[in-house]
């Protein structure tokens, strides 16, 4: 009796502990494995549910193949494409055949502008899974990017055959069937778009396109208007506008919206050229000049496919009003800003900034600048208005150069300086309320020989503490990020990318700022070994706390010197 006693028992504790197990490999639902697992939950639900399996390390093999998945995700809606890009490629180690986890990481590197690594990331996904309809979506977009229409229409076919619910297949067909003056067929797209989400707002603002090219502009006009009226900070519709007005001949009208939607977003290509060549259709070629200067040397590194065409028409344009010796202008002509922002008014001022700038623009006019442009505790609007006017001046020189010293930092990607009257109460007040570096690289950009770009700026976010942060963001507390500038422009900050610039200790001056002003005295000293020996020095006398760094360089044929000796 006490045999078949014990073995009941060892029955029922083995039944027992096969529960247990199902219940440890099988969560119930709410918990985190099961959330997280759910392509279905919600997304912020399931993100910080895998965030917690990550942290607690409490996931392996696919499981936290899936984690990192939804983690890079999460990243790439907030923009830090770097991180995304470290975070997937880490899943796809860990389980080298989840197609989702490829064409993320096609996406991030398409959003870093590394288009031929997203090929290759949707080519692996697709050759996986050649049903997978999302990624040949993805593939046709930069196909239509790089102008290979019948590739992107093939693409797109696919995308549809494959995921017949998915919207953006029809509207991304749509937009490539516009271009190919296919125009039924784009508005057959648009149509059975709606009967997916026929309150999507790439119809109507891809539509308004495609009547316009029509020259059915009311239709077009209706299209942008109710998109407009939903949602009037919508640039892309606001520029969709301008462009059927300037289709239309309305030039008033497209230049209304032009101003608008750079009112919203001062570093818009798509309003710089559009607006550019509205200006030169006017004749006002400085104006347009301007413009096309704004919208060719932004330093976006990802380029939706109508802000590259958009830039395509303002560099040809540019290039086509910029003539290369203006009859009368002197040879050897060398001009700078000199800019020192200190007066803050809604964080702690920077004593620092203007002393800076005035012992630079001081040492630039003992080297024998013509024209030295010297201004401090600039508003945003005297940051323009002293922007444009330097932009004038550099269009008669050989030599542009801007120094700045101030408060500057990166939020989203993007490098901002930072007028004294910004209040930045959020990140995305940044583009509102401070200034893009790529509009001070515009404005040395008609220079004929040397452009170049000094930013004694890299210090602390005073913003950052109080400073709301927005779920599309990223927000960085010091310093800027890295940048690629276009040929033949220099860009050199204080400290590189990520870390901070010091200020000078008991009055003295920045230690960029003492080296910069020593070394440009130094004959013979060629520019490019001239930031290398600044770096130096202030590598040196910081203690290792401090590194300058420097992007591009000057056209690389010839030698330029600040002093070029006897």
């Amino acid at each position: 009796m006490l045999r078949v006693i014990s073995l009941t028992l060892v029955a029922v504790f083995a039944v027992l502990a096969t529960w247990c197990a199902i219940a440890a490999a099988d969560p119930q639902p709410g918990d985190d494995l099961v959330t997280c697992r759910d392509r279905q939950a919600d997304t912020q639900a399931r993100a910080q549910a895998c965030d917690n399996l990550l942290n607690a390390d409490r996931v392996t093999g696919k499981d936290k193949a899936v984690a990192l998945s939804v983690r890079g995700n999460a990243l790439i809606n907030k923009r830090d494409y770097v991180h995304a890009i470290e975070t997937l490629s880490m899943a796809v180690d860990l389980d080298p055949d989840n197609v989702v986890t490829l064409n993320l990481r096609g996406l991030a590197h398409e959003r870093t502008g590394q288009d031929d690594l997203a090929m290759a990331d949707y080519n692996l996904a697709l050759q996986k899974r050649p049903t997978y309809g999302v990624p040949y979506n993805n593939r046709g977009i930069i196909q239509l990017r790089r102008a290979a229409l019948q590739s992107a229409l093939d693409d797109f076919n696919l995308s549809i055959k494959y995921a017949p619910k998915f919207l953006l297949g029809y509207t991304n067909r749509a937009r490539v069937r516009t271009l190919m003056k296919d125009y039924d067929g784009a508005l057959a797209d648009f149509a059975e778009a709606e009967k997916i989400d026929p309150t999507a707002q790439q119809i109507a603002g891809n539509r308004c396109i495609t009547y316009g090219m029509m020259g059915k502009f009311d239709q077009a006009l209706a299209d942008c208007n109710g998109l407009i009226e939903k949602q009037p900070k919508n640039t892309y519709a606001i520029n969709n506008r301008a462009d059927v007005n300037t289709m239309k001949g309305d030039l008033d009208a497209a230049l209304k919206d032009y101003n608008t939607a750079i009112q919203i977003n001062p570093n818009n290509v798509r309003a710089h050229s559009g607006r550019g060549q509205v200006y030169e259709r006017r004749k006002d070629l400085a104006q347009a000049r301007a413009d096309y200067r704004a919208a060719a040397y932004s330093l976006t590194k990802f380029d939706e496919l109508d802000v590259a065409r958009a830039r395509a028409i303002a560099q040809e344009r540019l290039a086509a009003l910029t003539t290369q010796t203006p009859a009368g202008a002197p040879t050897g002509r060398r001009v700078a800003l000199v800019i020192g922002n200190g007066a803050y008014r809604n964080v702690h001022a920077l004593p620092n900034p203007p002393r800076d700038a005035k012992l630079i623009a001081n040492v630039l006019r003992d080297v024998g600048f013509q024209t030295v442009i010297s201004v401090s505790d600039l508003t945003r609007d005297k940051f323009f208005e002293a922007l444009k006017t330097f932009a004038d001046e550099a269009e008669k020189a050989d030599w542009a150069v801007v120094y700045y010293a101030g408060h500057g930092f990166e939020i989203g990607g993007v490098n901002y300086l930072v007028p004294v009257d910004a209040k930045l109460a959020a990140d995305r007040d940044a583009e509102t309320q401070a200034v893009a570096l790529e509009q001070v690289i515009a404005a040395v950009g008609a220079a004929r020989k040397v452009r170049l770009v000094m930013l004694d700026a890299c210090r602390d976010n005073p913003f950052a503490p109080a400073m709301q942060h927005t779920l599309s963001l990223k927000l960085v507390d010091k310093g800027f990020s890295n940048i690629e500038p276009g040929a033949g422009f220099m860009v050199v900050y204080a400290a590189k990318h990520g870390e901070t610039a010091m200020d000078g200790d008991g009055g003295a001056d920045s230690p960029f700022a003492t080296a910069l002003a020593r070394e440009i005295k130094t004959p013979k000293v060629e520019i490019r070994k001239l930031f290398d020996i600044v770096r130096d020095d202030v590598w040196g006398v910081t203690k290792h706390e401090q590194q300058p760094f420097s992007y591009g360089s000057p056209p690389g044929r010839e030698d330029f010197y600040f002093v070029a000796g006897k």
